[in-house]
């Protein structure tokens, strides 16, 4: 049986973070990654801002194979069932576009760690001053032991399961699935990421060029049709945009836990287990979760390290400075903090404003008829009566302006 200091199951951007800040601390660190790598990601990989410098200030400039093409996004455009579209640059000028498989791989080795690919999580046992790693190599059973455990296996976390076997079942889940298409004409700009404010198309509808293609996506409920969704998409972007697309060549999709963010319940772990990036629920609106998967990643790795120093339980620290990543990320989903105030790196408000007043009116009414469509699900009324009471301009909530 291996022992060291910490152990941290799945070779993500947030493990990258993690692994960086206890290496960097002199603690002996193992990751765990049941693919092969580099492995596939599902991903858009357009990249915040704020993400961009967390990769450049912890593991330096992205060698070129770690970028799609188009290289870089200037920001992204948000566009209305009224035909409004509104452009906003990210602030700092433009972000690399990730290619996921490339640039998470050369996080992890540039963390420091040392990796285990082909080795699945299968379990584990926490035994107050140490945790008992169950995995298997090659199909073969092996054992670890660590002090801490970090879960930054993604959406469907093992980790999670493995210590709230129910907890899957008591958060909103939706599928998300994305077609690649030859481009006849695409008007739409390949320098930005387009997402449509549309309750007839959806919950979650974006599109965006890579690598020669134009990608169209779609977010469903468990038990839609996928494939008449995305038609659907691609015959509104027809018709109202002048997209002409080819059939697809290929697909993907994959459930995502955007409940924990819309309605505030996020799961950090339990004792010497900490969960974190997205498996812990960390994701923005626009379904960027690599800023703050590589904040919250690095957060988890801060929290052991200062437990040690401190002889404090790692769960008492680590909630404690996790406390305002969930502020950050929380508010970002919000679509009246959207209107009247800076969540995201995008100046919605700045656009908004330069608008004519008949579709500033236009725009308004759109958000918030596309923030009644949530309501028709029990976790939909919950995030609802969240954003109508969280403190806006001056202080008072929605709830007290109307």
């Amino acid at each position: 049986m291996r022992s060291v200091d910490a152990i941290i199951v799945g070779a993500s951007l947030s493990a990258a973070a993690a692994a960086k800040r206890l290496v960097d601390a002199g603690l002996e660190t193992i990751v765990l990654e049941r693919k092969e790598l580099p492995r596939h990601k599902i991903c858009s990989g357009i990249l915040s801002p704020r993400g961009h410098r967390f990769l450049l200030e912890n593991f330096g400039p992205l060698p070129r194979e770690a970028l799609h093409q188009p290289t870089s996004c200037r920001g992204v455009t948000f566009h209305f069932p009224s035909m409004v579209s509104m452009s906003m640059n990210f602030f700092g000028g433009p972000t690399p576009h990730l290619h996921r498989k490339y640039s998470d791989y050369w996080a992890i080795k540039r963390s420091g760690a040392e990796i285990h690919d082909r080795t699945s999580f299968a379990g584990l046992e926490d035994r107050g001053d140490h945790v008992i790693v169950q995995a298997r190599k090659n199909g073969e059973p092996v054992e670890y032991r660590a002090r801490q455990v970090i879960g930054a296996d993604g959406p469907s976390s093992l980790v999670i399961r493995s210590i709230y076997p129910d907890y899957p079942q008591t958060i909103p889940w939706f599928f998300v699935g994305q077609k690649f298409h030859d481009i006849i004409d695409c008007p739409l700009s390949p320098d930005y990421f387009h997402f449509w404010f549309h309750p007839g198309l959806g919950h979650y509808t974006w599109s965006h060029a890579r690598d020669g293609q134009q990608i169209i996506g779609v977010g469903f409920k468990r038990g839609d049709n996928f494939a008449k969704k995305h038609e659907n998409v691609v015959n509104y972007l027809a018709e109202k945009h002048g997209v002409r697309l080819h059939p697809h060549t290929g697909d993907e999709g994959c459930g995502e836990n955007f409940g924990p963010s819309l309605i505030n319940r996020y799961v950090f772990g339990k004792g010497n287990v900490l969960i974190t990036g997205q498996a812990a629920g960390f994701l923005n609106m626009i379904g960027e979760g690599m800023s703050c998967a590589l904040h919250s990643g690095a957060i988890s790795g801060e929290a052991v390290v200062e437990a040690r120093a401190r002889n404090r339980p790692v769960q008492e620290m680590y909630r404690r400075m996790i406390a305002s990543e969930v502020r950050r990320t929380s508010d970002q989903w919000n679509p009246l903090k959207i209107a009247f105030e800076r969540p995201h790196e995008a100046d919605f408000p700045t656009a908004l404003m330069a608008l004519s007043w008949r579709d500033r009116a236009l725009v308004l009414r759109d958000l918030w008829r596309f923030v009644v469509l949530y309501k028709e699900f029990k976790w939909g009324r919950q995030m609802f009566r969240a954003a109508m009471q969280r403190p806006l301009i001056g202080g008072y909530s929605m709830q007290r302006w109307l």
